[in-house]
C-alpha cells in the first residue's frame, strides 16, 4: 500500500465482513479491528458480572462502571491467522462466539454508555490510519471519512450456514442460528445509536452466489484502483 488509508466495512452478521477484512490485513499490510469481537467481549465481561440480560436497562450504573474499569485490546496474529482478544489481561476468544454471548450482544450494543465507549476507543485507533476495521457502523460513524468503504450483503440462509458451521457450541441448531441472525438484523438496524445501514459513499458486494475468493478479488481490485489514484 502506497499512502496509509483507513478501510471501512459494514454489513450483517456472517456476511463475510471479518474473513474479507483479514484478508485486506494480510495482502496490504493494514492492521485489522474486529470491532465484533471488542462488543462481543464487553458482552461476555458483562455477563460474568452478573449483569441481568433480561433486565438490562435496569443495571446501566453497573455498567458504566465495568466498562470504565475494563481494558480490552485487539490483536491480529498473522503467523497464525487468528484474531485475538484481549480483555483485562487474558484472551477471552473461546468464550466470546458462544451462543449464550451471541443472543445478548446485539443488546448489549443498544447502550449508549457501551457504544460511547466503543466508538472513541474505535475512533482511538483509527486515528493512525492503516486500518481495515469492520462492524455495522464502522463507514457512518466510527471512520465516515474512510478512504474506501465496503457494505458486505449475503442472503440469511447463506449467513446462517456460515455461522453454524462456524459455531463452537455442539449443542446449537441450525435453525436456532437462522433465528438469531434475525433478531440481531432487527436489532442492529432498529437500534436508537449508530443504526447499521450503509453510508452513502459505500461500495456493495453481496456474495450470496459468489465464493469468497471471487468477494476477495473483486475487494482487492477496488483497493489496488484506489491505491493507484493516490500515486
Amino acid at each position: 500500500m502506497g499512502k496509509k488509508i483507513n478501510i471501512a466495512i459494514d454489513g450483517y452478521s456472517s456476511s463475510g465482513k471479518s474473513s474479507l477484512a483479514r484478508s485486506i490485513s494480510k495482502e496490504f499490510k493494514m492492521k485489522y479491528i474486529d470491532t465484533g469481537a471488542m462488543y462481543r467481549s464487553i458482552t461476555y465481561l458483562l455477563l460474568k458480572n452478573s449483569i441481568d440480560s433480561s433486565n438490562f436497562e435496569e443495571s446501566e450504573k453497573k455498567i458504566e462502571q465495568i466498562i470504565n474499569d475494563c481494558n480490552i485490546e485487539y490483536n491480529y496474529n498473522n503467523k497464525k491467522n487468528i484474531s485475538e482478544t484481549i480483555l483485562n489481561g487474558a484472551r477471552c476468544d473461546e468464550h466470546i462466539r458462544k451462543n449464550y454471548v451471541s443472543e445478548f450482544v446485539s443488546i448489549v450494543s443498544k447502550s449508549k454508555k457501551v457504544r460511547d465507549f466503543m466508538i472513541a476507543k474505535q475512533k482511538e485507533i483509527a486515528s493512525n490510519k492503516n486500518i481495515v476495521m469492520d462492524g455495522r457502523d464502522i463507514g457512518t460513524v466510527v471512520i465516515p471519512d474512510a478512504e474506501i468503504k465496503f457494505f458486505i450483503e449475503a442472503d440469511l440462509h447463506v449467513r446462517a450456514k456460515r455461522r453454524f458451521e462456524q459455531a463452537q457450541d455442539e449443542s446449537l441448531t441450525f435453525n436456532e442460528v437462522v433465528e438469531n441472525l434475525k433478531f440481531r438484523d432487527n436489532q442492529d438496524m432498529m437500534r436508537e445509536n449508530s443504526p447499521l445501514k450503509k453510508a452513502k459513499d459505500s461500495i456493495v458486494l453481496n456474495n450470496t452466489n459468489i465464493n469468497f475468493e471471487e468477494l476477495k478479488n473483486q475487494a482487492f481490485n477496488i483497493i489496488r484502483k484506489k491505491n493507484e489514484n493516490h500515486n
